[in-house]
């Protein structure tokens, strides 16, 4: 790989230093991508629910891993800030056949990806991590792995248990070589901080409802927060809303108020190189 995809993998590390607080607004296809890095983003992670809508696809690893390359690639031709590419479980049971993926993203122009448990065991994600690391490493990327864990979101245990499940799976997910930890609709302030504490990663929370507001959750040492889908939804939903109005009640006026934006998303795909 190049020096630039090696540098960027650094910059990504370092977004997630002591201190330090990203947020991610995450996008769905090269256009929104270089819309939100446009906003300022210090990087740009994909959501998986909202990639693979945009290719005619359910989420839950429906997409292939050669159409999520595919996308990664269109994605990196037009940011220059680092993209972490969201990985779902690595599109394959066998940690081989999910080193094989992870080649093609790095190739592609990721630096950093979520890997998920599911509900798969803690022992099959470790697994995947650490031969996901030497592949990227044999690319010349320090590839950063976002370590995913579905205990809030999935019924894995019961509620008394989850808190006790998710810091024993970051523990062990940290001793394999995961770079953060990502706890999906974890919006409880005494599990942020119980988490964040017993887990030596930086934590990464999504925008959900119930979930504290920033400020906040930086007083609680979350380093990550991501908006995983609701940037695409939102999206989405302004597309359905604009088309039922016009094609139903013929009503355009969603389309031309407030003025277009035509020439500014003109001029920002022309600068790309």
């Amino acid at each position: 790989m190049t020096t630039s995809s090696a540098e960027r993998a650094q910059a990504f590390h370092a977004l997630h230093g002591a201190g330090r607080f990203l947020v991610l607004a995450n996008a769905w296809d090269a256009g929104s991508a270089r819309i939100i890095e446009s906003c300022g983003a210090p990087a740009i992670a994909t959501t998986s629910a909202g990639l693979a809508w945009s290719h005619g696809f359910a989420d839950g690893e429906h997409l292939s891993a050669r159409a999520l390359a595919a996308a990664v690639a269109e994605i990196a031709r037009v940011i220059r800030v680092p993209l972490s590419c969201d990985f779902e479980s690595g599109f394959a049971k066998e940690p081989a056949r999910v080193a094989e993926h992870v080649a093609a993203l790095v190739d592609a122009g990721a630096v950093a990806i979520n890997l998920e448990d599911g509900a798969d065991s803690p022992d099959a994600l470790c697994a995947k991590l650490e031969l996901a690391k030497q592949t990227a490493r044999r690319a010349g990327v320090e590839l950063f792995v976002n370590a995913r864990a579905d205990v809030y979101l999935r019924p894995l245990v019961p509620a008394e248990r989850r808190e006790a499940e998710t810091i024993a799976r970051g523990r062990r997910y940290r001793d394999a070589g995961a770079d953060g930890f990502f706890v999906p609709a974890l919006t409880d302030r005494a599990a942020i901080r119980a988490i964040v504490e017993a887990v030596p990663l930086p934590l990464n929370v999504i925008v959900a409802a119930g979930l504290p507001s920033l400020t906040e959750l930086r007083s609680l040492g979350v380093r990550r927060v991501s908006a995983g889908s609701r940037v695409t939804q939102a999206a989405y939903r302004v597309t359905r809303d604009a088309a039922t109005a016009l094609l139903r009640d013929g009503d355009f006026s969603a389309l031309v108020d407030p003025a277009p934006i035509h020439p500014e998303l003109n001029a920002l795909f022309a600068a790309v190189r």
